[in-house]
């Protein structure tokens, strides 16, 4: 089990479960309360589902049992009753007030269940390759190429060569010429694109070091990674879809940024340089 609880890892999942998982994930997510309380029996009949489902889907997010699972929900619901999160899942435009509320608490789950699952050990590793690395590559496909080019664009600053694209077969000819002494940051939801794939293979290939930025552990991409960062997501809560929310990305990118500027001496005298060629072009 994940530190992202029980809510966290259900929306990173819940586009790999069957139809009759889902149903167990719908019903978990809107009546957290009432499921403390539920008995396997209970749980397959409200979420029209069986006994056998029931069990899968907790081994499935990494629980032993149902017990198990309800043991972390119990935490996760005396957490927000202790915090006074008076929030529920749902936002319209009758109530903004709510629910701005209810959007703040979940982005701020997303990324304080994204910091928790950072190792330390891992994550100054990583910070010795970037720091090192003769190029960074930022790769993305679809709506993570903002975060691509923002990483790519704050390293820059600091005084790191660093590189991205908006088009694919642009990013993999600029990875088909990185070696052993670059990087490659790869930042995929999913983990599963098949043109991010190629990429990280072309990349491994070529013997640069292959960074993975993702909800999913298990992934392809965080499999074929040599280091791998995985965000928390509770996006599924609040549209009843499943999209991605570039905020926990966005916080690793930062926290990344942040933690090379404080140990990059240099990294001022860069980004003043930057700030100071740019600034003829600002009014005032």
């Amino acid at each position: 089990m994940s530190n992202q609880g029980v809510s966290g890892t259900i929306c990173a999942s819940y586009e790999q479960f069957f139809d009759a998982e889902k149903k167990i994930a719908d019903f978990i997510m809107e009546h957290k309360k009432e499921v403390v309380d539920m008995t396997v029996a209970e749980l397959a009949r409200a979420s029209s589902t069986s006994d056998a489902t029931v069990s899968r889907f907790c081994r499935r997010l990494g629980f032993k049992g149902f017990q198990s699972l309800k043991m972390d929900l119990a935490k996760e619901v005396m957490e927000e009753e202790r915090d006074s999160l008076q929030v529920s899942n749902e936002i319209h435009r009758e109530n903004l007030p709510q629910s701005l509320q209810n959007i703040l608490a979940n982005k701020m789950a997303e990324m304080t269940g994204t910091m928790g699952m950072m190792d330390a050990d891992n994550l100054e590793t990583i910070l010795r390759i970037l720091e090192n690395a003769r190029i960074i590559q930022f790769a993305a496909v679809g709506n993570t190429i903002p975060v691509a080019m923002d990483g790519a664009f704050k390293f820059n600053q600091l005084g790191l060569c660093a590189m991205s694209g908006s088009i694919w077969e642009g990013q993999i000819a600029q990875t088909y010429n990185l070696g052993p002494r670059d990087a490659v940051v790869i930042i995929s939801n999913s983990g599963t694109s098949k043109r991010l794939l190629t990429l990280a293979r072309g990349a491994r290939d070529n013997g640069a070091r292959i960074i993975v930025i993702t909800n999913k552990d298990s992934s392809p991409l965080a499999q074929i990674s040599d280091f791998k960062i995985i965000t928390a997501t509770r996006e599924k809560l609040l549209t009843g879809e499943f999209w991605f929310s570039r905020i926990p990305a966005m916080l690793v990118i930062e926290t990344l940024y942040l933690l090379l500027f404080i140990s990059k001496k240099d990294s001022a005298a860069h980004i003043r340089r930057h700030e100071d060629s740019i600034r003829p072009d600002k009014l005032g």
